[in-house]
């Protein structure tokens, strides 16, 4: 079993989100941390609607390395507010606010307060590709087939 690698990023909290929790691992096994809604005023959304909401931190993802913003699957589950986008990518050149986009695919509206834990960030290597071009592929069993091709569920 690989041991887990600790991977420093330096963060920027702005005044929005003084008196908020940094993102955090919930438990021991956690894959992804858990980002809070840096909001003076409650958000709503209704059913259909979306929307950015600041989380009032900027970072500095190593080269090498990419932070990804995905939903809470709780939250989507009970509330159907989910992030668009997903998994959105932060690059390790990006200096700006992160910012989650939120939509709420729910029946009902939503209200995002202050302090909401509203989406997760996970840090995650990344490869950087070399294409070769004019090659001829290999051969699979699935060949071309695309969306459904095996008739199964």
């Amino acid at each position: 079993m690989k041991a887990t690698e600790h991977v420093r990023i330096p963060v920027e909290v702005l005044e929005s989100a003084r008196g908020l929790a940094l993102p955090a691992y919930e438990t021991r096994g956690s894959a992804g941390m858990d980002v809070m809604a840096a909001i003076e005023h409650p958000v709503e959304l209704a059913p259909g609607e979306r929307a950015a909401v600041p989380t009032g931190l900027k970072m500095a993802v190593p080269e090498g390395y990419e932070a990804q913003i995905r939903p809470r699957s709780g939250w989507v589950l009970r509330s159907g507010i989910t992030c668009l986008n997903s998994p959105g990518t932060i690059d390790s050149d990006y200096r700006g606010e992160i910012k989650i986009i939120l939509a709420n695919m729910g029946q009902e509206p939503v209200t995002i307060l202050r302090g909401m834990r509203m989406a997760q960030i996970v840090i995650a290597p990344i490869a950087r590709a070399v294409w070769a071009p004019d090659v001829a592929l290999s051969e699979t069993g699935r060949g071309e087939g695309g969306f459904g091709h095996t008739g199964r569920a």
